[in-house]
């Protein structure tokens, strides 16, 4: 005998989330992939920044 329900039985449905239908922005996907943000000098740039001032105090304290 055939299973005649099997035909008339409710079918799965899949529904997604509200939060997945939402679009998302890729600019800020963006942005913090790349590391966007306030840019910093690095270390090595602020000795040097320091030496050239150290110098430039050096040059004016003989001047004067």
């Amino acid at each position: 005998m055939a299973n005649k329900t099997m035909g008339t039985r409710q079918k799965m449905v899949f529904r997604l989330d509200a939060t997945q239908s939402k679009p998302r922005n890729p600019v800020a996907q963006a942005m913090k992939t790349s590391g966007a943000g306030s840019h910093k000098k690095n270390v090595s740039a602020e000795r040097q920044a320091h030496k050239q001032a150290l110098k430039k105090l050096a040059i004016d304290g003989e001047a004067d």
